[in-house]
């Protein structure tokens, strides 16, 4: 990021023109050209968009490398979705007992640093985690997320969703998992987890962060507990959710929702301005507790 900026030089109508980026609402020659408006004084538009621009470099909380894990990447079959399917396995390094599993579910752009890393901050934590590319078809994650979301296009979600169950499926049989599973996912991955919930009947645990809600039919069929990470800000995906909250409640299911005041979809994301840390760290430690709690 920009040092010579800071979050609250940004206008939130900034954020909400990246967001409508992000989800491919418009492409990046209208990002720059409405971009450029708020681009005033020292707020250059090449500084504004290396602001928004992800920092992965420095963004890594868990090293690829660290000692206490055991992790590197791994092919798994999906034979209703795109084959095989590349995926980043993690646990902890000294495995003394079958371990909970966890999916762990990028968002519209593949299996980009960001999402690895999410998949060893889990297995820290005590868990075998495995984070799925499911641009694994079409060559894996290209580098860069711009790309990504060009080539995730290229896929439908139900497709996709198949690989993300496929990837429940290899937990549950792996040699060090004791199959109760969960399933964590940001944005597009917040849908998969909530359609994981519908899809997979023996699903232990979904935490959505901001994900978009399933149909009425396909909500009535689930039967996880569900953990929910909301953005104040994000009435985007916000709007559905009195509904799939009624349907829920109707037929007894398990549900927290926790909505975080005055931050932006993709608050948990620290490799972009609209990560919020307090809401970030607190909205893990929920997310770890609850799969300590429902993984067992």
């Amino acid at each position: 990021m920009d040092s010579k900026i800071t979050k609250e030089d940004i206008s939130q109508e900034v954020f909400d023109l990246y967001d409508d980026y992000a989800h491919n609402k418009i492409n990046r020659r209208q990002f720059v050209e409405k971009l450029s408006i708020f681009a005033v004084g020292s707020l250059t538009l090449p500084s504004l968009l290396s602001f928004m621009t992800p920092n992965y470099v420095d963004s890594i909380l868990v090293q690829p490398a660290d000692p206490r894990l055991k992790t590197g990447y791994i092919n798994y079959d999906s034979p209703r979705g795109g084959g095989s399917i590349k995926g980043l396995l993690s646990q902890p390094a000294q495995v003394k007992k079958k371990l909970p599993g966890i999916v762990v579910v990028h968002e519209n752009r593949g299996l980009n640093p960001y999402i690895e890393d999410v998949g060893r901050r889990a297995a820290i934590e005590g868990f075998i985690t495995l984070a799925p590319d499911a641009l694994s078809p079409l060559g894996g994650y290209p580098g860069n997320d711009d790309e990504g979301r060009e080539l995730q296009k290229k896929r439908t979600r139900e497709e996709m969703l198949e690989d993300f169950i496929a990837a429940y499926e290899y937990l549950k049989s792996h040699k060090d998992c004791n199959g109760y599973i969960g399933v964590v996912g940001f944005c597009f991955g917040g849908w998969i987890s909530n359609m994981m919930a519908v899809k997979v009947p023996y699903l232990k645990a979904a935490v959505p962060y901001y994900g978009g809600q399933p149909t009425k039919e396909e909500a009535e069929k689930i039967k996880a507990p569900l953990l929910l990470h909301y953005a104040g800000l994000d009435t985007r995906v916000n709007d559905g959710w009195p509904a799939f909250q009624e349907i829920l409640n109707k037929n007894k299911v398990e549900n927290t929702a926790y909505f975080y005041s005055n931050v932006n979809h993709g608050f948990h994301n620290n490799t972009t301005p609209r990560y919020d840390e307090a809401a970030a760290a607190l909205s893990w430690t929920r997310t770890i507790d609850f799969f300590k709690t429902k993984l067992k």
